[in-house]
């Protein structure tokens, strides 16, 4: 048993119905708590405490084969090419039989040339078609066959009623009847089917390349360190706590940190970030980056499903197994969707025997429009011509690949730029959202302490407060002290030896250089009495008991905090601060910016119900935050938005993770989610508008059923060529 996600591979699905049907079998095993199932993945992620062999049994008994993906000797990443070749074959072989029946055909096109028998003409035909049907044709009349018999008919079930409907058809004239014959039709229409299958397939492979691109980027072998010698291992082998050698130019195997020497580091394809990173020893690095230029040792610290990029994968593509709110109506459609064409098929013929001269009346209307329309072929062949357009053109699928391609896409796109979607629900939220709440600390600061101002207090220099202070500090672990520390680092100031050091618990710390006292800390703890009017964080530094100056310090704002803020006033985005801070840390760096309201001095308990009284007020609330004190309140809102520098708790909340913690990604997440959306309505548009028309005209018999199938294949491909459309362009 698992409570936790199960995943499945799937395998016979080709249209939205076949969604439906599997989701409905699998939510209908008891323990299910939720099933979600994604066609362009081809796979299902199944909620609940339940066992994996139920869940293939329910799927199975559907008409699908179904794989526990954990159980795959060939993960699902590497099977594509597999299926599109056997797409691609069976349309090739489709094509050439279809070539023979037009061949085949000639004679009758051309005038004063008939065949010698017209019955051996249409058991050519006949013959011919059931070639493509049987062969390349015959998992799409097996999937018929399935779905028919468990009473949930899918697009393959039209499909097979129109090609059989014209093989009738040539039954019956070779009988004798007066009926047009279309049974080299039911050829074309499988032809015409596969061709647009396979296209749609190798669409999809596309539109499923930023999971591909990321498992990929990683090295294949490793340099692993043992007994002073370099070892040359599959990086498959590799084990936590392992030191490998990673030269200039290499990929650095798997995640780790530097033990031995530095380097600067690409780490676009995890971050997004253009300019290399400089690494150096006690910093983490990130499997599948790119070593620039020095030798570096790194242990081991994560491996396999574990590393980052891994787990970015992951995240990817669970954003893309979510549905969205506007996929409900797509998903409502496709439910009824064969239903009601079969319907509609059954009421075509009816209508074309029972009330031919109102169906010739309708088709009248078309003819100027239309040159083949056709007003005197007779009742019967009218009836099963328009009976077999209707099956064929009629669309759900590109209903179903609508939402999840452009939702893909998206996720992939915003991976590649360091913007990992989680919930693919938050696509849609984005574009709704009216307040932006930020945390203070480490979001829009960077979240430690940095001196701003060293002022002096007495005739000593200002770099020799920071050599006397900085020397104290080093033994400490306060993360002001951290800063002084920095600052000489910085100014590149070499440090005094100091002895008898103390410290002296949330006060300061004591030291000796040479046979001078120095005491380093708070105001009380140094002895000092008067005032300093700098806002900010105060460190004095006293030496035999004299004040000799103060360091200032306080939270940095980061660089890029005042252009996001402006961004998201020009789409008329209110924007709040929401911190534990005090008022007037809270106020500077809000009049800085230019924060719309301030939130200060907040419990994190009662940053949840902040979020919710914004929400009370008919706002729409994204949030911002890195630290675990925010996780409830990125939870609260209605779109999470986690800073990739903070704690896992806060990430594992967030909707949306941006990885470098960069503010500039929350205006390209706005971008992104801004043009995935518009992908998705134009998809549900266009795929809307194509059954309303393309309907009625094949009800009045103005559509052929070889074109109609054709529109139907490209009414697909439109829709997942438009999704790719995404991958092009910046954010």
């Amino acid at each position: 048993m698992s409570n936790e996600s199960i995943e499945l591979k799937i395998k016979g699905m080709h249209c939205a119905g076949c969604v439906g049907t599997i989701e409905r079998a699998l939510n209908q095993v008891e323990g299910v708590e939720k099933a979600v199932v994604n066609l362009t993945l081809e796979k299902a992620r199944v909620a609940g405490e339940v066992r994996v062999d139920q869940l293939i049994q329910a799927i199975e008994n559907t008409g699908y084969g179904a794989e526990h993906i954990e159980q795959l000797e060939i993960s699902p990443e590497d099977r594509p090419d597999e299926n599109l070749n056997r797409s691609k074959h069976q349309m090739v072989f489709a094509w050439v039989a279809t070539t023979i029946i037009m061949l085949w055909m000639i004679p009758n096109w051309i005038s004063g040339i008939m065949w010698p028998s017209e019955t051996l003409y249409i058991y050519g035909m006949i013959g011919l078609s059931v070639i493509v049907l049987v062969f390349p044709g015959r998992e799409t009349l097996k999937s018929a066959w399935r779905s028919a018999i468990h009473f949930s008919p899918n697009m393959d079930v039209l499909i097979a009623l129109g090609s059989l409907a014209c093989l009738v058809t040539g039954g019956l004239k070779a009988t004798g009847m007066n009926i047009h014959s279309f049974a080299g039709i039911a050829g074309m229409i499988m032809a015409f089917h596969l061709t647009g299958r396979y296209i749609e397939a190798k669409a999809r492979g596309r539109s499923s390349q930023a999971i591909k691109r990321l498992m990929s980027f990683g090295a294949k072998n490793a340099i692993i360190l043992k007994e002073g010698k370099g070892i040359e291992v599959a990086v498959s082998s590799i084990e936590v706590g392992d030191i490998m050698m990673v030269k200039p130019g290499e990929k650095i195997p798997t995640d780790g940190l530097i033990i031995k020497g530095e380097s600067a580091v690409d780490e676009s394809i995890a971050t997004g970030e253009s300019l290399p990173v400089h690494k150096s020893q006690g910093d983490n690095v990130i499997g599948a980056t790119i070593n620039l230029d020095g030798s570096i040792e790194v242990e081991a610290t994560k491996i396999g499903k574990d590393t980052f990029i891994s787990q970015m994968a992951k995240l990817v593509e669970e954003a893309q197994t979510t549905k969205i709110p506007i996929q409900a109506f797509a998903d409502r459609v496709t439910a009824i969707f064969v239903p009601i064409v079969l319907g509609l098929a059954t009421v075509t013929f009816t209508a074309w025997r029972m009330s031919p001269e109102f169906m010739q009346s309708g088709m009248a209307v078309f003819v100027n429009i239309f040159p083949w329309v056709n007003l005197d072929a007779s009742p019967a062949t009218m009836a099963i011509f328009s009976a077999v357009a209707v099956l064929v053109i009629a669309c759900p699928c590109a209903l179903g690949l609508a939402t999840p391609t452009a939702l893909m896409v998206g996720s992939g796109k915003g991976a590649e730029n360091g913007i990992l979607i989680r919930n693919g629900a938050a696509i849609q939220r984005m574009n709704e959202v009216t307040t932006v709440v930020f945390d203070k600390t480490g979001t829009l600061t960077e979240g430690k302490p940095k001196v701003i101002q060293v002022k002096q207090l007495s005739a000593i220099g200002e770099n020799d407060l920071i050599r006397m202070a900085a020397s104290i500090e080093k033994h400490s672990t306060h993360p002001l002290g951290a800063a002084i520390v920095q600052l000489a680092n910085e100014k590149q100031i070499g440090l005094d030896e100091v002895s008898d050091v103390q410290a002296s618990a949330g006060k300061g710390m004591t030291g000796k250089i040479g046979s001078a006292v120095i005491k380093v800390g708070s105001a009380g703890f140094v002895g000092f009495n008067g005032e300093i009017n700098e806002t900010g964080s105060h460190v004095f530094i006293a030496v035999d008991n004299t004040v000799y100056g103060v360091f200032i310090l306080a939270d940095e704002m980061k660089d890029n905090a005042g252009e996001t803020i402006q961004s998201l006033k020009l789409q008329n985005i209110k924007t709040v601060i929401l911190t534990g801070d005090k008022k007037e840390a809270a106020h500077i760096l809000a009049d800085q910016i230019g924060i719309d309201e301030i939130y200060a001095e907040v419990l994190p308990e009662d940053k949840t119900h902040i979020i919710k009284s914004l929400q009370d007020k008919g706002e729409i609330v994204c949030m911002l935050g890195d630290g675990i004190n925010d996780a409830p309140a990125i939870a609260q809102a209605d779109v999470g938005v986690a800073m990739g520098t903070g704690t896992d708790i806060a990430m594992e909340t967030g909707d949306i993770i941006l990885v470098k913690g960069d503010l500039l990604k929350l205006n390209q997440t706005f971008s992104l989610a801004k043009k995935t959306f518009q992908k998705i309505r134009q998809n549900l548009f266009w795929a809307s508008i194509y059954n309303l028309i393309a309907i009625p005209l094949a009800i009045f018999g103005v559509l052929h059923p070889v074109l109609a199938e054709a529109a139907m294949a490209l009414s697909s491909i439109n829709v997942v060529g438009n999704s790719n459309r995404l991958r092009r362009g910046t954010l």
